[in-house]
Order: C-alpha cells, then sequence, then structure tokens
C-alpha cells in the first residue's frame, strides 16, 4: 500500500546498489570498492577524532578538508563544496542547477543514478545513446539545459580527453556541464584543469575509490565560487552538517598522503593491465579501461550464467538485465590474488564454448 506516499515517488524506481553480502566470505568484485586498506595516517586521523570531541557538531563548512583539496588543484576554498559521499554531492547539484522546463542530457548506457534523481527532483531528461563501441559523441549533447556526464564512464570505463570536454563546455554556454569523476584519478584526464576557464563547469570527484575511504562517505564538488554558493544554499536548506568529525579527518589524511594514494592506484592500474590480455585470451571481449574496473563479455557464454558461476565459486561480479548490456559484466579490479583467482573461474566457467 502506497495510502501515505508523496504521489511524487509512488511510482519512482529508486536506485539499487551493489550487493553488500553478510556472512559468507566472497571476492567481492561487483562495488568498485578498493582492494587496498586505507592509508594508515587516515586510521590515525579516525583514531584521534573519536574523542571526547565526538560530543560537538563538525564544522558545517568542513573548512580544513576544503582548503587541502583547493590546494591540490589550485583553486581558492570558495571553489570547492564536501559533500556526504560524490551520490549526495551529485543529488545536490542536480537541485541546483536543472529547471524542470529544461532538458537534461546523460548517455543511455551510464551510472543509473541519474535518472532516479532526474525523477526524484521532477526533471525532464533524456538519454543520448552511446554509439556501437559504447562511447561518447560531444556533438550530441549541444544546446540542452544541462549535461551530467561521468569520465571515465561507467559501468564502460571508456574517457573522454579533455579536448572533447572543452567542446561540450562551449557548446552548451548557458548550461550546467557536470563531470563526475568517480574514476579519473585511474587513467583519465581530470577537467578540475578547466575550472577557473569555464563559469558553466561542475566537476565532481569521490574519496571512496582511490582513496579507500567507501566506508567513510566524502565526496567533493569543483566549481565557480557562484556554482559553490548556489550548493552551499541546497546544503544548508536541509542538512547543515552532511560531513561528521570522522570523515572529515579521515578525508584530510587521505589527500595528505599523496605517496600512498600513488602507489595504491598504480597498482590496481598495472593489475588492471595485465589481466586484460588474459581475459582476452580466454575469449573475452574487453574495453579498453581507464577506470578501476572492466567491462567485458564472452560471445560464446551468457553473462547471467558467469554472474552465476562466479558467484557458486564465491566471486561477485555486476550485472543489468538491461538493453544494450545485458550480455556484459562489470568486474572491479581487485587485488593479484583476487585476479588470478577470476581468471581462473572464468576459464572453468568458459571451457569448450
Amino acid at each position: 500500500m502506497k495510502e501515505f506516499w508523496s504521489p511524487r515517488i509512488r511510482d519512482m524506481i529508486p536506485y539499487t546498489p551493489g550487493e553488500q553480502p553478510q556472512g559468507q566470505p566472497f571476492i567481492k568484485l561487483n562495488t568498485n570498492e578498493n582492494p587496498y586498506p586505507p592509508s594508515p595516517r587516515v586510521l590515525e586521523a579516525v583514531r584521534q577524532a573519536a574523542a571526547g570531541s565526538l560530543r560537538l557538531y563538525p564544522d558545517p563548512e568542513s573548512a580544513a578538508l576544503r582548503d587541502a583539496v583547493a590546494g591540490r588543484y589550485g583553486l581558492k576554498r570558495e571553489q570547492v563544496f564536501a559533500g556526504n559521499g560524490s551520490d549526495e554531492v551529485l543529488a545536490i547539484c542536480f537541485q541546483a542547477f536543472f529547471d524542470p522546463e529544461r532538458t537534461i542530457l546523460f548517455p543511455d548506457v551510464t551510472y543509473s543514478f541519474y535518472p532516479v534523481f532526474a525523477g526524484l527532483y521532477g526533471l525532464s531528461w533524456r538519454e543520448v545513446p552511446l554509439d556501437e563501441q559504447f562511447r561518447v559523441h560531444v556533438s550530441d549533447y549541444r544546446g540542452s539545459g544541462g549535461v551530467v556526464l561521468p569520465n571515465p564512464n561507467a559501468p564502460t570505463g571508456l574517457a573522454l580527453p579533455l579536448e572533447d570536454i572543452q567542446a561540450l563546455l562551449e557548446s552548451n554556454p548557458r548550461s550546467v556541464v557536470l563531470i563526475d569523476e568517480a574514476y579519473v584519478d585511474f587513467g583519465a584526464a581530470s577537467a578540475a584543469a578547466l575550472v577557473g576557464r569555464y563559469p558553466n563547469l561542475v566537476v565532481v570527484q569521490t574519496l571512496s575509490k582511490s582513496r579507500s575511504l567507501a566506508g567513510l562517505r566524502v565526496g567533493f564538488a569543483l566549481a565557480d565560487a557562484d556554482l559553490i554558493a548556489a550548493l552551499e544554499c541546497v546544503k544548508n536548506s536541509f542538512n547543515s552538517y552532511p560531513l561528521d568529525r570522522l570523515a572529515q579527518a579521515g578525508a584530510l589524511a587521505a589527500l595528505e598522503d599523496r605517496d600512498y594514494f600513488q602507489q595504491t592506484t598504480e597498482q590496481i592500474i598495472r593489475t588492471r593491465d595485465t589481466v586484460i590480455p588474459r581475459l582476452r585470451a580466454l575469449g573475452f571481449q574487453c574495453l579498453p579501461s581507464s577506470a578501476n574496473f572492466l567491462f567485458l563479455r564472452h560471445p560464446g557464454t551468457p553473462a547471467k550464467v558467469l554472474l552465476d558461476g562466479l558467484r557458486e565459486r564465491g566471486i561477485l561480479v555486476r550485472w543489468w538485465d538491461k538493453p544494450r548490456i545485458s550480455d556484459y559484466l562489470r568486474v572491479t579490479v581487485g587485488t593479484r590474488e583476487e585476479m588470478r583467482a577470476l581468471c581462473q573461474a572464468l576459464a572453468e566457467l568458459t571451457a569448450g564454448r
């Protein structure tokens, strides 16, 4: 029964997060989490923050964290917004920048939270088809009421060069172009370098992936100060304290430990680039990836068969029963040992096919 539900949400189909299994141990390659632990400096910072000061509210401005992000990208604090994971930051962007009277655009194969946000806030949107190789053509996004584009795209892992992002910004001068860079640290070029040149650009990043902080929920946006002020306005209209003391302390330590960040991201990239030839040798078609995951299919074995077979062998991956991608699996890049186990399992499941 939905008698007391708002009419606005009665027919909504919410986002479905990847499975977080309870009990049975799995090799977990389904939610693009980092296979390595956070920096030891993060753990120490969280321990220190878990003290008597927890009785006090956290800094509502996340000033130290925003200063650290600004310093990393050569920006000012007023050009940085911090939120409870990039999903919250994205949700606030949808509220702050897009008009129900103007249609926003995003790819037809992309992060499945985008249409959920648009539906929740009563926005008009259109899904722009990727080409047959799952590539984005920025010429398809001209003159919109706003553009939302992950770079690299998810779940494909394909990335655009900065010149394409610039073309996208210049073809939409009266609309916000939101570039979602959740996976940018694994091989793509960040549009953060363009923030000072384009007042309609918003770049959103997360510390969940490349800095192993999925459990702390920290995301941020980079943009012109006027756009950041709009995000602050929305935030302070419903929750002035989105980031708790532990999250702010841990995020700050993660940003400061650049050596650890570099080591772990480089290891993931090396593992990814090593496993792709192995998968292709097994007959898999695997898209080139600039992310910490792979998007692949096997011409002789249905993806659902592989999904179920891997689960039986204690390995979780992601599959969507959706047009165009139902033959594909998205596989997080794990440790070298985890990827060896994956390849062994896939070899068994595709033998003779």
